[in-house]
């Protein structure tokens, strides 16, 4: 004891790479600290008027939209991939893919479809007057488009493929052990699929809607073209209009609150629920055949989010597309495709290259705060673009201040707002908010790192660095280009925190394509919108394949 008492204490010296993964992290989470800041400490405290006029009505809209977008989603998506791995039918094989297809469809672009399909002077009430032989609208009744049971639609169909995708993988991996034995003991299909089937994949069910219900608190473009006024709404309405940020950043508390919940819903929806195959022995599913109308009502049940979520929509803009051919031309069209591309392309290498240094710098480090600090930045993926735009332009705004001011002091010239007159803050929102697309990417990726590589490569007298140069990146490329594609496609899609950041006589494609369409200018919306679309197919392309490595039980696993 008394030599363990008398050893001198070693005193580690901080890894650089552990406080570069830190500095990073600092700045991914400093947004959302400065939202909260705002919040409680307003220059003008709103909150009592936002609670007594406004704020009641945003919160009811947000709850009845993300209703009806999370329950429509899993009853489409979960429906779906029951379908597509436990039974046979026409068409099952090309409906395992194309089901994926609406993810391409940003819900803005899919809101501008349907309302130029079923509006007055749309193709189909036209139909119905020339068959009829009605005048006008008040010869028939036809409802209501813009209303948040379309926007919910809209959304919908946008968003079903997150839960498809997950309830699709559970379904897959679940043992066809416990489906023979609820059939053994007399359960039909739709018994087994409630009682056995169902419960086993209510995780990743779970899972899939809160991502849709966070999806659908960070919509703009849709809801404000069904001019639904919902808590996203109302940062733009408070702060735009109201010209009031700490009002807009008490509003995106109360959205980072329903964020919370969702996250804590779903968590508290898969605790203590872990479903393993318990039988070594691979059996591939037994799809169960359908004919006649049963076979006819599960291509329907493919086919309709299909058609309205994708083919609807390509085909309503494609035409407008095609029919303002001059719309191709313009020279707006082009600068906001070459920014669209050079912004995109920008943020996806920095947040490739700071979730790079965010898991490297956690991975060197010796305690776990780190790697929690690292974990959280994350979250930023769950806030929605409005929130974050409130959280980096304030901040940014206020050192753009400072640095013109003393460089107006010690050189008698500012350089004006250097960040937020650029496309400075809008890159960061992006780094922001894709950060988590990166950080598990190659989190993940890192784990095919084995501790003996990084020994193997200290014994032969690497550095950290050379060891993350000629070992760890090499083994990794291949997830930091899959994450650098989804940031770029993801980035190109962003509207919200585009809008709000973007400095003036500055457009992307979906901030083209949201400044005609709010005017109802939706063929000259339709080549940017078309455009986007195409950059979206992207990743579906990726998943599609992914899909098709392995086929159904191929791989056995477990659902959690």
């Amino acid at each position: 004891m008394a030599l363990a008492e008398s050893a001198p204490r070693v005193r580690s010296r901080p890894d650089l790479w552990t406080l570069a993964a830190l500095v990073i992290a600092g700045l991914i989470l400093a947004p959302l600290l400065a939202v909260g800041w705002m919040a409680f400490f307003p220059t003008e405290n709103i909150w009592p008027h936002l609670i007594s006029s406004v704020l009641p009505g945003y919160v009811h809209n947000t709850v009845v939209l993300m209703l009806i977008t999370g329950g429509g989603a899993a009853v489409i998506g979960t429906s779906a991939a029951w379908l597509v791995v436990m039974t046979e039918f026409p068409g099952r094989r090309v409906f395992d893919w194309a089901l994926l297809a609406p993810l391409a469809v940003p819900a803005y672009i899919g809101a501008y479809a349907l309302v130029d399909f079923f509006e007055y002077a749309g193709p189909v009430q036209v139909m119905l007057r020339g068959f009829f032989g009605w005048t006008d609208a008040r010869d028939y009744w036809f409802p209501e488009i813009r209303t948040i049971w379309s926007a919910g639609f809209v959304l919908t169909l946008s968003l079903y493929p997150y839960v498809y995708l997950l309830a699709r993988a559970a379904f897959r991996e679940q043992s066809v052990c416990a489906l023979e034995v609820a059939r053994s003991l007399g359960c039909g299909p739709w018994t087994t699929f409630f009682r056995v089937a169902l419960p086993l994949a209510r995780p990743a069910v779970a899972a899939g809607v809160a991502i849709v219900a966070m999806e659908t608190l960070n919509d703009f473009g849709a809801i404000d073209f069904f001019a639904v006024r919902t808590l996203t709404a109302g940062v733009f309405s408070v702060w735009l209009e109201g010209a009031n940020s700490g009002g807009a950043a008490q509003i995106s508390c109360v959205i980072l609150g329903f964020v919370l919940v969702v996250l804590g819903l779903e968590s508290a929806g898969r605790r203590g629920k872990r479903y393993h195959a318990m039988s070594r022995r691979y059996r591939p599913i037994e799809r169960v055949r359908l004919r006649g109308g049963r076979a006819a009502l599960a291509v329907l049940g493919c086919a309709a989010p299909v058609g309205f979520g994708f083919i609807l929509p390509i085909t309503v803009i494609a035409s407008l597309a095609l029919h303002h051919t001059e719309g191709w031309l313009e020279p707006a069209f082009w600068d906001a495709l070459a920014r669209t591309i050079w912004l995109a392309a920008t943020a996806a290498a920095v947040a490739v290259g700071a979730g790079l240094l965010l898991v490297f710098g956690a991975r060197r480090s010796r305690g776990r705060a780190t790697k929690l600090i690292a974990r959280a930045t994350m979250i930023g993926y769950a806030a929605p673009g409005a929130v974050l735009a409130v959280g980096v332009l304030i901040p940014l705004a206020a050192l753009d201040r400072r640095i013109h001011y003393a460089a107006l002091d010690l050189f008698g010239v500012g350089p004006g707002l250097l960040l937020t007159g650029t496309a400075a803050a809008v890159i960061f929102a992006y780094v922001v908010r894709f950060n988590a697309i990166a950080y598990g990417a190659l989190d993940g990726a890192f784990g095919r790192v084995t501790p003996s590589m990084d020994m193997a490569a200290r014994t032969l007298g690497e550095t950290a660095g050379g060891a993350l140069r000629r070992v760890h990146l090499p083994i990794i490329s291949g997830s930091m280009m899959t994450a650098a594609m989804l940031i770029f496609v993801d980035a190109v899609k962003e509207l919200p925190a585009t809008l709000i950041l973007r400095p003036f006589n500055f457009s992307t494609l979906a901030t083209h394509v949201y400044d005609f369409a709010s005017r109802e200018h939706l063929a000259e919306a339709a080549p940017a919108a078309l455009a986007i679309v195409v950059v979206g197919m992207a990743p579906v392309a990726v998943l599609i394949r992914g899909l098709g490595v392995r086929r159904p039980g191929e791989q056995m696993g477990r659902a959690d």
